[in-house]
């Protein structure tokens, strides 16, 4: 089969001939039809993370959509979104032809939405539905304010805050094209963070209307540090990731003064059920045209200069590669 296949720690995957998957007792084989290059792609691949060194030569790829070949865990035939673990242990992942998934890692997808769609999505739109329903623990009416908003993580979450109920959605984010996207996400109204934490913390306060309960945070640092001093009365700040940083500043006074509450997410705390139930939900909800992530289909056989696009910063728009 075709794959982008890496041969070192820290290089580029390039397009080569790789063997196929096999199937086996705990492994089926998906037809990928699409699979986006994430951040935790090119994190695994430096060889730097605290997963460690990959062994080499891998196919990256931690998720996709697809449609099963065989083996157990669903019919031949079935579309299915899927994740792995390539780069985090022994074996290939997403950016292939083919892929060997673990039955437990398949989530069947009924839901009329496009595969490169439902690829942008993914994990990200996983992290946001469930940092907002779960652990943000969102009521009806609540003001929600979304971090890092023009990111994948954050578009999803401006949209899922709006399916969940939220009564206004205030989206930050540092660039006037990664606002578009928030707006176009759903927004009602959005920051530049582009400022010290006292004047971001008043712009948000205002954006909010005055009332901000719970925020979703996928970049930490001194945005994070803003929002914990506009939250209200009982708000929590829901930490996903510190893209701008892995140190933030919180008052005692002020944690103890409003009672408000810092909490972390993380997708690997997710039971397979629980994982299952919200990629069901976000494919759903993107099918009705509520959930989206700005995504670019690129083909397979440009892997390369995808990668590259990812590696130098933020490309504007989720890289969907389309075997």
């Amino acid at each position: 089969m075709r794959a982008a296949v890496l041969h070192a720690p820290g290089e580029t995957p390039e397009l080569a001939e790789h063997p196929d998957p096999v199937p086996g007792p705990a492994s089926t084989v998906v037809r990928v039809t699409a699979a986006p290059i994430v951040p935790l792609d090119l994190l695994c691949a430096s060889g730097t993370s605290y997963f460690g060194r990959p062994a080499v030569p891998y196919v990256p790829g931690v998720q996709g959509t697809g449609v099963v070949e065989s083996g157990p865990g669903a019919a031949a035939g079935t579309r299915v979104w899927f994740s792995t673990s390539a780069g985090m242990a022994p074996g290939d992942g997403s950016l292939a032809q083919r892929c060997a998934v673990a039955p437990e890692d398949l989530v069947p997808v009924d839901a009329d939405v496009p595969d490169a769609a439902m690829a942008a999505l993914g994990l990200s739109a996983v992290a946001a539905w469930m940092s907002l329903g779960w652990r943000g623990a969102l009521r009806p009416g609540e003001h929600v304010l979304v971090l890092g908003a023009g990111g994948a993580v954050g578009q999803a979450a401006v949209g899922a805050a709006r399916v969940l109920g939220a009564g206004r959605v205030v989206a930050a984010a540092r660039s006037a094209a990664a606002r578009e996207r928030a707006l176009a996400a759903g927004a009602d109204a959005v920051v530049a963070l582009d400022a010290d934490p006292d004047a971001l913390a008043a712009r948000f306060a205002e954006a909010a209307g005055g009332r901000l309960d719970l925020v979703v945070d996928p970049v930490f640092g001194r945005a994070a540090t803003a929002a914990v001093r506009a939250l209200s009365a009982g708000g929590r700040l829901v930490n996903l990731g510190g893209a701008s940083g892995d140190l933030a500043e919180f008052s005692s006074a002020v944690l103890r003064g409003g009672s408000v509450s810092v909490l972390g997410y993380t997708n690997n705390a997710l039971t397979p059920a629980q994982r299952a139930e919200a990629v069901t939900a976000v494919a759903r909800e993107a099918a009705a045209g509520r959930l989206a992530v700005a995504h670019e289909r690129v083909p397979l056989a440009d892997v390369a200069a995808a990668w590259r696009r990812q590696a130098t910063g933020d490309p504007g728009v989720r890289l969907v590669l389309t075997p």
